[in-house]
C-alpha cells in the first residue's frame, strides 16, 4: 500500500477513486508514564513514554486506515492527514484519514 500526504503519487496515474478511508484509536495515559512525565517536567527533556504512546497510536490508526482501503480494492491512500482530540480525562483519539485510490 502506497501512503502519501500529497494529492497524487508521483510517476503513477490515478485510475480509480474509492473515497475517504480512515482509522482511529483512543489511548489513555499510563500511571507510570505520568509519573515519569512529572519528573521530566521538573528536570526537562523528552517525554519518551508519551512519544512511544503516540507512535503506537499513529501506527495503529494507519493500519486500520490501510485495512479499510484494502477492503475497497485500493493500492494507495493519498492526501493522508492526522487529527487528535481529547475524548475523556486522560484519553485522546488519534485519527488518520485519506483518499483511497488505485494507481498504475
Amino acid at each position: 500500500m502506497i501512503l502519501t500526504n500529497i494529492e497524487s503519487v508521483p510517476g503513477l496515474r490515478t485510475v480509480e477513486h474509492m473515497g475517504l478511508v480512515s482509522g482511529s484509536t483512543v489511548r489513555s495515559k499510563h500511571v507510570g508514564r505520568d509519573l515519569m512525565a512529572g519528573l521530566k517536567n521538573i528536570f526537562g527533556g523528552e517525554l519518551k513514554g508519551y512519544t512511544e504512546l503516540l507512535n503506537e497510536a499513529r501506527e495503529e490508526a494507519i493500519a486500520r486506515m490501510v485495512k479499510q482501503a484494502e477492503a475497497l480494492g485500493a493500492n494507495a491512500v493519498v492526501n493522508v492527514r492526522f487529527s487528535t482530540s481529547a475524548v475523556a480525562a486522560g484519553a485522546a483519539e488519534l485519527y488518520a484519514y485519506g483518499t483511497a485510490v488505485r494507481v498504475e
